[in-house]
């Protein structure tokens, strides 16, 4: 009987370790219900405003502007695998500590690189969903910069916007598959990649032929090297996206038309979450559609398979299961049914409340595609 007392009083005290030191930007997803219980009297439960709307004037401006001054992160501020939000944290159209909300990062990737409004509340609320705390609606988009360097910590300590295959993944364009340990820093091997291919097809800029040759290149490197490689939905879809995206957001507005990237530019975003000096952002608002034609094209040039390794190099098998680009609504079926149901099978009140409500803010990006809404969690 004692020794059952004493497990019991250890496990309270361990529980109520973790809701005292629970962050209020973590995530509850995969919490048990006995770990929800311990900590979300602890949270601050915040109201869940609707996401902004598209900007009023979706233009070609000046972005890197006297009230947004590149300032490099501290070693307590958050920064993760996304050299988008990196730069907009960087920048201060997010807050510069990395903590924020689904909300701010609608209205960031608007302001900041004129991302079209579905395309921003669809990445936003997806994210926060699998990243963010539903609860007191905030996110952290990273792990304190004080944690990356030669010997970085393992992704699980790294935290926020890193959940491995499902925005980050294997097969990135200048980040490691987390096989290899540190899936979330710039790896220069890889941008030297990146510049051979640049130069073997761009003239020595990244371009839409470039971005086909090194999409292809990466999911090759990684069916080679390794075994746990995974590369089906939704990754699949948020790999092909990356390699379009610089083109999308990272070249100045008044050359938007031109869909080709300097590479010292590149540099600066993906290193150091940089804008050039005297940036623009676009002139076109980068909708889903807009991003989904350049995809195509990428995709085209090299058509694979969702599928993954098993277990062993080179054995890449097609998933039969896994959604492709051609059926976007099973690739929204399956995140909603799959992977965030499965995130959360002990929600209930509260959480449950606050779960599908994001979740309807995150099927309205899509709401006129033609896919059927997944109903509500019960």
């Amino acid at each position: 009987m004692a020794r059952l007392c004493f497990s019991t009083l250890l496990v309270t005290l361990l529980l109520y370790n973790v809701a005292f030191c629970f962050p209020d930007y973590t995530s509850l997803a995969g919490l048990s219900a006995r770990e929800l219980d311990s900590i979300i009297p602890h949270l601050t439960i915040r109201a869940l405003p609707s996401p902004p709307g598209p900007l009023n004037n979706p233009l070609a401006k000046l972005v890197n502007d006297p009230a947004h001054p590149w300032i490099a992160p501290g070693p307590n501020d958050m920064r993760g695998p996304c050299p988008g939000l990196n730069t907009l944290a960087n920048h201060g159209y997010l807050p510069r500590n990395g903590i924020v909300t689904p909300s701010q990062i609608v209205t960031a990737v608007q302001e900041g690189f004129n991302m079209g409004n579905d395309l921003a509340v669809f990445l936003a609320y997806a994210v926060h969903l699998v990243d963010g705390n539903l609860l007191t609606n905030l996110l952290s988009i990273g792990g304190k910069t004080s944690e990356t360097g030669p010997d970085p910590p393992s992704p699980a300590i790294v935290g926020g916007a890193d959940t491995h295959a499902v925005f980050e993944g294997d097969a990135s364009t200048t980040r490691a598959d987390a096989f290899f340990g540190d899936n979330h820093s710039f790896n220069e091997t890889l941008f030297d990649e990146l510049t051979a291919f640049s130069n073997k097809f761009g003239g020595g800029a990244y371009n839409l032929t470039v971005a086909s040759e090194i999409r292809f290149q990466r999911i090759q490197d990684s069916i080679a090297t390794n075994p746990q490689f995974s590369f089906v939905s939704p990754r699949y879809f948020t790999a092909f996206a990356e390699s379009f995206f610089p083109l999308a957001f990272f070249v100045d507005g008044r050359e938007t038309n031109s869909l080709t990237l300097d590479l010292t530019v590149a540099r600066g975003f993906f290193q150091d979450g940089r804008m050039p000096d005297d940036f623009f952002r676009s002139n076109i608002s980068w909708t889903l559609g807009a991003i989904g034609g350049g995809v195509e094209v990428i995709f085209e040039a090299h058509p694979v398979l969702p599928g993954a390794n098993n277990g062993t190099i080179n054995s890449y098998t097609v998933d039969p299961n896994s959604a492709n680009l051609s059926d976007g609504c099973k690739a929204y079926t399956d995140f909603v049914d799959v992977i965030v149901r499965g995130l959360y099978p002990s929600a209930t009140g509260p959480l449950l409340q606050a779960l599908n409500q994001n979740l309807d803010f995150f099927f309205g990006a899509i709401s006129t595609s033609g896919c059927t809404q997944v109903p509500a969690f019960v």
